[in-house]
């Protein structure tokens, strides 16, 4: 049923209510074919074309979809919602016939069409006024235009100005808004379609929902909230007045920019719009007086537009997020078609982000790390990944976001967290967090943590010998351990704890180089610059140039058992309907077998402990579990990993330039004086102990014996071999041969004698095995005893020999009754054969 008014409002006296609306609407058609003639007539427009620009119309419009904001959140942990930023062509929020002040509906009506309720889409009346006063005219210069033929236009204006190809948008707007007899016969036209096919209520709210209010600033609701800080609903009769004023000239009559526009703005209000309500009896002589008397006070309410406006440093994620949009197919076929879907879609995108361990993030990072130095460029992230989804649940820099040009050291629109792509730089040099992926190829391919490998400082190593992807390279490689990495020969575990460079140099001198750069690969691991991961001798030591999301989603897929989930910053979109949208999804797989990570993550849980991040340790008796990294410039510091719960990659280092950071001193907004190389442990300490283990985390399970203690072989049985075949023999088996001393034998000069531990019994692989070689003197010395003398100095030749008398008076006259020592293997050269000899009688 046709809704009459919105308040009473009085007919021409020659109408009634519903008899007034069937004459105008059969005078209408009547009217518009007599207007054509004359129109014609005065502007040379030919009869022909005119009435088929007429004819050719469908009978109505119908609206479309009209631009709105889409707004980003982020999510508290009980569930309420924040929002960041918006992003609009058009800054507008549609709003249902409930949601908008009735003062403001009979203003508009009032003041733009008085007969609204009773015409059929076109005012008669004052189409006859406007049609005479332009008759000699050479163009139309003023319009009578009903609400519908206003609405007809927006729809028009907004179909124009939704096409993406600047060429087609320009054109379609200049026939939208073009001062021609044409296109006032075509809103007539489409005005009356559209009124036969939408109720009077249903067209003057598509009418407040699209008007612009001046600026960017379209709908009721924006142009409420922009204007007055307050909702289209809640509207008292001098701000609702002011409003409708400036949709009769939205440039000129806007009141955020001057005095003199404001005053315009107000001229407006109190002699056209609060006049008219008062003249159709929509407000009350008192009512009028007081809103005239009521000055015009805009309390301007900037919307949160762009990420720039994000809190608790979110803005950054906020990029990221809109980056992701921008760059999926699934929001579009171009980057153009999915910004432009973005800025007037209506979104609303719900975010990963969990906004009280995003306040923890950003909080910290600006604690310890400052914008910048005299010599350095800082940068510092905490980006954290759930295990198991690869949710997003914060990042943050030690900068603001900002995509102004000169925004000063203190922001900048580099997202540091991410790949170049995605509003990220081209990624930071890893360090050793890097061994991790070693420490997995090591024992898929049969090691264990027990092995024993020598990390030993300024170690030699032929470059011929590495299993490269690129072939294999001539020369010696020598790598030196950081200072106090203990390194020597010790178990894998320590090497590990202790981040020794040269014992991970050794490692991969038993692996295949594209095997550790596959379980990184597998694990989610590529370059933040696009490029393929480096895989010579250095990747190992972490040379390769990573964004920290990508290390945080890596170690996350470790600790989660090997299955590894792609990270994820979005997780729902809801259409201006409020209809869910497709968005990027997790994409989970087991990328390394669940007793190998399970090993690797008790590794990590040394490093915690009793290694090289123990100045990280949050020791509330939450299990953790990481790996530092320190790049080979030292411009880069690290420390990634986490619980089960949350895994975070803390980084810091020297965003422009290879000038160290590691010993020097920098001092943080909150934190003073602190070691640059040290604020990633500190950082990562504090946001878990202060937040994130309040989100828990299980203990880490123990890892199978054979991975954990290392693999017991057979030591090969060497006597005999030469020394050199001898530690061949054993390296090849697995173990490290270490040339011991002579020992006296019967073996000649140089021949292994044996070993330590002995051939055929059992030894943890990689553990030193020692051989002994013979020195050649050992010889068998005869048994003389009941030789004469002569006799018995006789098979002694060559031995030192000496007599002594003893016996008593029944031996056998110069007979050998006793040697000294006696008969067996004796070293010749430091033995002296004592012969006892029974006395001549």
């Amino acid at each position: 049923m046709t809704r009459l008014s919105p308040r009473a409002l009085r007919l021409p006296g020659a109408f009634g209510a519903f008899g007034g609306l069937a004459v105008l609407s059969a005078m209408v058609g009547v009217l518009v074919t007599a207007m054509v003639a004359p129109v014609i007539a005065v502007t040379g427009v030919t009869a022909q074309n005119t009435i088929g620009v007429f004819e050719n119309l469908p009978d109505y419009i119908r609206p479309d979809a009209l631009s709105q904001t889409s707004s980003v959140y982020g999510r508290n942990p009980d569930g309420s919602e924040v929002l960041l930023a918006s992003f609009f062509e058009q800054n507008r929020q549609s709003v249902g016939w409930n949601d908008i002040s009735l003062f403001v509906k009979d203003a508009i009506v009032s003041t733009e069409d008085p007969r609204f309720y009773v015409h059929g889409g076109v005012d008669v009346q004052s189409t006859a006024r406007a049609l005479l006063s332009n008759v000699f005219a050479s163009s139309i210069t003023s319009g009578a235009s009903s609400i519908s033929q206003q609405y007809v236009k927006n729809i028009r204006v907004q179909r124009a100005e939704a096409l993406i190809d600047p060429v087609a948008r320009e054109a379609a707007y200049d026939e939208a808004t073009a001062s021609t007899p044409a296109r006032k016969l075509q809103e007539a036209k489409l005005s009356i379609g559209l009124e036969k096919a939408f109720s009077k209520d249903d067209i003057l709210l598509g009418y407040l929902n699209i008007a612009l209010f001046g600026g960017r600033v379209y709908g009721i609701q924006a142009a409420s909230e922009y204007y007055f800080g307050v909702s289209a609903r809640d509207l008292n009769l001098p701000q609702a007045a002011s409003l409708a004023a400036i949709v009769n000239e939205p440039e000129a009559l806007r009141i955020d920019l001057d005095a003199e526009h404001t005053a315009a703005n107000k001229a407006r209000r109190d002699r056209d719009v609060l006049a008219s309500m008062l003249k159709e009896h929509a407000i009350t002589q008192q009512q009028f007086d007081d809103a005239v008397a009521t000055p015009v006070e805009a309390h301007i309410t900037q919307p949160s537009t762009g990420c720039q406006t994000a809190i608790d440093g979110a803005g950054f994620a906020c990029d990221f997020v809109r980056k992701i949009i921008e760059h999926d197919p699934t929001f579009g076929a171009t980057d153009e078609e999915r910004s432009h879907r973005l800025n007037t879609g209506g979104y609303r995108i719900h975010t990963t982000l969990d906004m009280r361990l995003q306040k923890q993030a950003d909080d910290t990072t600006k604690y310890y790390v400052p914008y910048s130095t005299d010599a350095l460029d800082l940068g510092s992230v905490i980006v954290t990944v759930e295990p198991g989804t690869g949710r997003i649940t914060s990042m943050a820099q030690n900068k603001n976001f900002s995509e102004e040009a000169d925004a000063g050291n203190e922001a900048t629109s580099v997202n540091y967290a991410t790949d170049v792509d995605y509003g990220g730089s081209t990624g930071f040099p890893v360090g050793s967090t890097y061994k991790l992926f070693t420490l997995i190829n090591w024992l898929q391919t049969g090691h264990s943590l027990g092995d024993i490998v020598n990390g030993s400082n300024n170690q030699k190593f032929n470059k011929a010998s590495f299993r490269n992807c690129n072939g294999q390279d001539g020369g010696t490689y020598v790598s030196g351990n950081d200072a106090g990495e203990a390194g020597g020969r010790t178990t894998v575990l320590t090497q590990f704890e202790e981040s020794v460079n040269n014992a991970f140099i050794a490692m991969s001198q038993q692996l295949e180089a594209c095997d550790i750069r596959d379980v990184a690969m597998s694990l989610g691991v590529h370059r933040a610059d696009g490029d393929p991961l480096q895989t010579n001798i250095t990747a190992v030591l972490g040379s390769n140039e990573i964004a920290p999301l990508t290390m945080a989603a890596a170690f996350a897929g470790v600790i989660n058992r090997g299955v590894f989930c792609s990270p994820i910053a979005i997780d729902r979109i809801d259409d201006a309907a409020g209809a869910p949208l497709a968005v990027p999804v997790s994409t989970c797989t087991q990328a390394i077998d669940p007793s190998i990570a399970v090993a690797a993550t008790y590794a990590m849980q040394g490093v915690i402990t009793n290694g090289t991040a123990t100045r990280a340790n949050p020791g509330d008796g939450v299990p953790h579990a990481g790996k530092t990294g320190t790049s080979e410039n030292e411009e880069s510091v690290w420390l990634v990993g986490g619980t089960t719960k949350l895994v975070t990659a803390a980084w810091t280092g020297n965003v422009s330039g290879h000038v160290s950071i590691r010993k020097t001193t920098v001092y943080g907004p909150g934190s003073g004086g602190v070691s640059s190389g040290i604020t990633r442990l500190l950082m990562w300490r504090d946001f878990y102990r202060d937040t994130a283990d309040d989100y828990g985390g299980d203990d880490f399970a123990p890892p199978d014996r054979t991975l954990r203690l290392g693999q017991t072989v057979t030591v090969p049985d060497v006597a005999g071999m030469s020394v050199t075949a001898a530690i061949d023999t054993l390296d090849d088996a697995g173990f490290s041969g270490v040339e011991g001393s002579e020992v006296d034998s019967t073996r000649p000069e140089g021949e292994v004698v044996g070993s330590d531990p002995s051939g055929e019994s059992g030894a943890t692989k990689g553990s030193n095995v020692s051989v002994f070689a013979s020195n050649g003197q050992v010889s068998v010395l005869p048994n003389v005893v009941g030789r004469s003398v002569g006799s018995a100095v006789g098979a002694l030749g060559g031995w030192r020999v000496t007599q002594s008398i003893g016996g008593d008076a029944g031996c056998a006259s110069d007979t050998v009754i006793g040697q000294s020592p006696g008969p067996g293997e004796v070293n010749r050269t430091t033995a002296t054969v004592n012969l006892t000899v029974c006395p001549h009688t």
